[in-house]
């Protein structure tokens, strides 16, 4: 099925009230640090946290009586089914989804709060979706497709509009990309009204289908490996989605997973504003530079998901610590005698680092019975900091051991 940008205006009238016109600020902080003019498009701050509000609204908007009726039903890692289940709330149109087992438990648990009925099947997306398809016939159910729905496409293009209205003197767009329906969306939308501004999209190099798909000319199947934007873990990309999206993106790049996290610590510091690991790919992409052809640019960002398991979070934001050399570990052989443990804090002290966590390994310390090995995690100003560390310990007679390198 062909869209258009008509179809996407359409579904703008169509959610208009339901679905907010999120903000989109300029960030001073992340624009000294990228070298870009830099605006965020915050659509962390739906009511259900995502974008994905947008496309879901409008498909069960146009849902007809009969499947209004019976209900819908989806697969999804968690914030499609989110946006189903509130829009499903607000229109009286009973939703099920299905989540792989893996799925945060923070998407999992509001879907059951806001009335869908939750089912935990299968141990990836693939496998939820098959299980979800298998009730389509069973129950007599619409199956609204997370990112390859004409319907879902459409909605998500309302924020590429929302965004070329924001910031009108816009270069380039930055987004996520997992299935490709919000790079479909906001492709076929920016190149539609303003073909000069410049559409990014950014992958998780551990869930990559779309770059994969791009090599090959054609949907292929690539199980994801796990990643923190779980958001983006999708083994195939959208075949619409892959249409539309392929000839109007002006580029596709992965980020790594320290990056990821460094690029959600960012946003935690500098922006105060909490994301998941998806929203946190167009921010890594900048960070890890590379989009260099962006420099000096007008660049909106895509902050688009907000998420993140608690439980989850306190790692990402030690995983960010290490990756920016702000958290390091190693191992030093110290004197079991008094005085050993207090000889090694006073050195660490002096060189202005803080320690977060020591203990004394001594079944593993070598023949020497006199010494032992204490395991030390401390907090430093930057990587050159934690390094400059560990050359004073050295200088001062200390056997160390990095746990982790220091970052470049």
């Amino acid at each position: 099925m062909a869209l258009s940008l008509d179809d996407i205006t359409a579904a703008r009238r169509r959610i208009a009230g339901a679905v907010a016109v999120t903000p989109c600020p300029e960030s001073i902080p992340l624009s000294e640090i990228s070298g870009c003019r830099i605006f965020t498009k915050l659509d962390n701050f739906q009511r259900t946290g995502s974008f994905k509000e947008r496309g879901a609204a409008n498909a069960l908007a146009l849902l007809r009586e009969t499947g209004r009726c019976r209900g819908a039903i989806a697969a999804s890692a968690g914030n499609h089914a989110l946006g189903l289940a509130y829009h499903g709330r607000r229109l009286g149109i009973p939703v099920t989804v299905v989540m792989p087992r893996t799925a945060p438990l923070i998407k999992s648990a509001t879907c059951e709060r806001l009335g869908a009925r939750v089912l935990l099947q299968g141990e990836s997306f693939a496998e939820a979706q098959e299980q979800a398809l298998s009730l389509v016939d069973a129950e007599g159910l619409t199956y609204v497709h997370g990112f390859d729905d004409p319907a879902i496409i459409a909605g998500q293009g309302t924020f590429g509009l929302e965004c070329l209205e924001q910031v009108p003197d816009c270069d380039a767009i930055v987004l996520p990309v997992g299935g490709g329906g919000l790079a479909a969306g906001v492709s076929l939308a920016v190149k539609s009204l303003r073909p000069e501004v410049r559409v990014y999209g950014v992958e998780a190099d551990h869930a990559a289908a779309f770059s994969a798909a791009l090599r090959a000319g054609r949907p292929v199947d690539v199980p994801p490996r796990p990643t923190l934007a779980d958001g983006l873990a999708v083994s195939r990309v959208g075949a619409l989605a892959f249409s539309i999206a392929a000839p109007r993106l002006d580029g596709v790049v992965t980020v790594d997973e320290d990056t990821l996290a460094l690029a959600i610590l960012r946003l935690i510091e500098l922006e105060k504003t909490v994301v998941e690991g998806a929203a946190a790919a167009p921010l890594a992409a900048l960070l890890a530079d590379r989009l260099p052809e962006l420099r000096g640019r007008t660049v909106v960002l895509a902050l688009c998901g907000g998420n993140i398991d608690p439980a989850i979070l306190s790692r990402v934001i030690d995983k960010g610590l290490v990756a920016d050399g702000r958290l390091g570990r190693f191992t030093a052989v110290i004197s079991d005698r008094p005085g050993g443990l207090a000889a090694l804090a006073a050195e660490i002290a002096a060189a202005g680092a803080g320690i977060k966590d020591i203990f004394h390994d001594r079944a593993f310390s070598g023949p020497d019975v006199s010494a032992v090995n204490a395991v030390c995690t401390v907090e430093t100003h930057h990587a050159a900091h934690f390094a400059e560390l560990l050359g004073r310990l050295r200088q001062r007679g200390f056997q160390v051991r990095p746990a982790n390198p220091p970052p470049p």
